[in-house]
């Protein structure tokens, strides 16, 4: 009865095979991805629903933006550190020779229109520009949000140990160097987006106001078919660097060391992704 013994057969190679499918496709206990995986029990589950899921990345980016300047107050006793280390800046970059922030903002001072429009684009094109790609890409290139939204919380968290370990102060502070404070002179729409009191007045050392702006030219850049867009993509860092320079915010390394965070930050949310691919984290982290 050899015909008969056939179907039973099939049945247990089509078991093996599904048992050798779900040993294949199950995340590894051992390692990060293990852990993780144990971690997050079965009964624990992420928000779903795209209002659900929203409420929750608005959550999570609020509480990483709010410590991100609550860690003004880790440095506040710190001044005398920060005025010291803005001077090893301007000493490393005179011995670099590219100690060009004085001379460069002499370019537009006295030009009315040039000190608003820089001005304009150091306030209204960071936070606002940033808030605005988020949601893009949140409800039109969902599949790259999380990447992103990743990027910028690492960087925001690589940054914070600068802040609090090296706190510099920025050239609007030393005034004797030569520099003039164009924001707080020429406009106070900058104190209404970020209160003083949320601020870290020492942060000028890497320059994430640059970093962030990067990032978000590279989401546009990298999600978008339009020229135009592309084209914003790429005018807007550019812009950005001049800025943070000539409304005397930073110094020249500060968006240079800057921009490299931010690259490094989206190399490491690449490797997120592909690590944490088919555990429960996948959600969350792609």
């Amino acid at each position: 009865m050899a015909g008969g013994n056939s179907a039973p057969e099939q049945v247990v190679e089509g078991k093996q095979e599904g048992s050798a499918l779900a040993t294949a496709t199950e995340p590894s206990g051992r390692g990060l991805a293990g852990f993780a995986t144990r971690w997050l029990s079965p009964a624990f589950s992420w928000p779903e629903g795209r209002i659900g899921r929203l409420l929750f990345e608005v959550l999570l980016i609020l509480v990483g933006y709010f410590s991100y300047h609550l860690v003004r107050g880790a440095v506040n006793g710190r001044v005398q550190d920060a005025f010291t280390n803005a001077g090893g800046l301007i000493r490393l970059e005179q011995s670099l020779g590219i100690f060009w922030e004085v001379q460069l903002q002499g370019l537009i001072l006295g030009h009315d229109f040039l000190i608003d429009f820089f001005n304009w684009v150091y306030i209204w094109g960071h936070i606002p520009i940033v808030v605005a790609l988020a949601f893009w890409i949140f409800f039109f290139r969902r599949h790259y949000f999380a990447r992103y939204r990743n990027a910028f919380l690492i960087s925001g968290a690589i940054g914070l140990i600068f802040f609090v370990t090296l706190p510099v102060a920025p050239p609007r502070m030393v005034p004797e160097a030569g520099f003039v404070d164009t924001v707080t002179l020429y406009n106070n729409a900058y104190r209404v987006l970020q209160p003083p009191a949320f601020v870290n007045q020492y942060a000028a050392l890497p320059s994430l106001h640059f970093g962030w702006n990067l990032l978000v030219g590279l989401a546009v850049f990298q999600t978008t078919r339009v020229w135009y867009a592309k084209a914003f993509g790429l005018l807007m860092p550019s812009l950005m660097f001049i800025a943070v320079i000539l409304t005397a915010n930073h110094y020249i390394l500060d968006p240079l060391i800057g921009g490299t965070i931010a690259l490094v930050a989206l190399g490491i949310a690449g490797l997120l992704h592909r690590r944490f691919e088919g555990t429960r984290l996948h959600t969350v982290l792609v």
